[in-house]
């Protein structure tokens, strides 16, 4: 069976003869054998545990026809490293015991070593491209600098942010050496998984979207540039033809023209613009990833059709679309809808290609 480089081939803007797509959180809950899994082992138990993020994260390359694999993991798992206490609590999600919020509790926060601290995620990768050989291509990921500081800051969870938008307006010195940590930690993190065998990464900024474009530019943007101009170069020295990166700043529709001062190969997009226009606001030295409506996978399957003609036709023949979802698949989706969604994705992509 040859290998599916469909994926890498449009993160590079290179002509396929049908679209790629997979799904972000695709390695989950909406799947009855994750579900297996998950019912005799704690969440943090499967991302530490090699044998078992490989399980969960081939489940949907083997049952659902995704053309990429993303690591089964979470974008925290770097934050016990730092020197903080990271629980997820049952019907809670994330929780960190000891928020940062001042000054002093700044300067004890350390830089992770991505051997030491999180060498599991880089023995899943290595087990998973020997896995994915003859299959599809690997992406591993990691938390964007600020959404890793509002968790940080925040303790949970949240949509107020107001602890974190505090420390950012009131104390930029002690901001900056927070944002300066966690960005050091993001590039070990991602520069060893690169090494590990993952062949594009991608940086989710789950929360961007709640900052305001001025604060973006002046407060988030600086440090989201630095951590992908460091993976983009070093991806180019590990590996021929260099390591795709995707910037995924979740909710920052209304600002995609400073997201993509932050570089990187592929700009991800989430489902509240038209893909009309994304196409006409994203320049074309950027590839597309997305952008589906997550919940369209409850939707009848003739409009979910619809749907998916719409995206495919708005992006016509431009090269480099990825097809995704704007954000993970809701844990309560079918399995079969997705199988169906990919299936109109390929079907459609490879006519509109074709100029059929």
């Amino acid at each position: 069976m040859p290998f599916n480089d469909l994926f890498l081939r449009a993160c590079r803007r290179q002509a396929t003869e049908r679209t790629p797509v997979w799904m972000m959180r695709q390695a989950g809950r909406y799947m009855p054998e994750y579900r297996a899994i998950r019912a005799k082992h704690g969440f943090l138990e499967m991302c530490r545990t090699p044998e078992l993020a490989v399980e969960v994260t081939m489940q949907p390359v083997d049952l659902i026809g995704v053309d990429a694999a993303i690591l089964f993991s979470d974008i925290l798992v770097v934050v016990p490293g730092m020197g903080l206490d990271l629980e997820f609590a049952k019907g809670e999600g994330p929780i960190i015991h000891s928020p940062v919020r001042t000054a002093t509790d700044v300067h004890r926060l350390r830089v992770s070593d991505p051997l030491e601290d999180t060498g599991y995620v880089m023995e899943a990768l290595r087990i998973l491209r020997g896995e994915l050989e003859h299959k599809v291509p690997l992406i591993g990921f990691g938390g964007a600098p600020f959404t890793l500081a509002s968790y940080m800051v925040e303790g949970h969870g949240t949509r107020d942010y107001e602890h974190t938008k505090a420390l950012m307006w009131g104390e930029p010195a002690v901001w900056d050496e927070l944002m300066t940590k966690i960005s050091d930690t993001v590039i070990a993190y991602l520069t060893a998984q690169i090494d590990a065998g993952a062949q594009a990464i991608q940086l989710f900024d789950s929360w961007v979207g709640y900052v305001a474009p001025r604060d973006y530019e002046r407060s988030v943007l600086p440090y989201t540039k630095r951590v992908i101009d460091a993976l983009v170069e070093y991806g180019e020295k590990a590996v021929p033809g260099g390591v795709p990166v995707i910037h995924f700043p979740n909710g920052a529709t209304s600002m995609l023209d400073l997201a993509q001062e932050a570089g990187g190969d592929v700009i991800g997009v989430d489902w509240r613009m038209d893909m009309t226009h994304v196409v006409e606001q994203v320049d074309a030295r950027f590839a597309i990833q997305g952008n589906l409506d997550p919940a369209a996978l409850f939707a009848p399957d003739e409009e979910l059709e619809r749907m998916v003609v719409a995206i495919l036709e708005a992006v016509g023949t431009r090269p480099g679309h990825i097809f995704n979802l704007g954000h993970g698949i809701h844990k309560t989706s079918d399995p079969a809808k997705a199988q169906t969604m990919i299936r109109f994705v390929h079907e459609h992509s490879e006519r509109i290609r074709a100029g059929r």
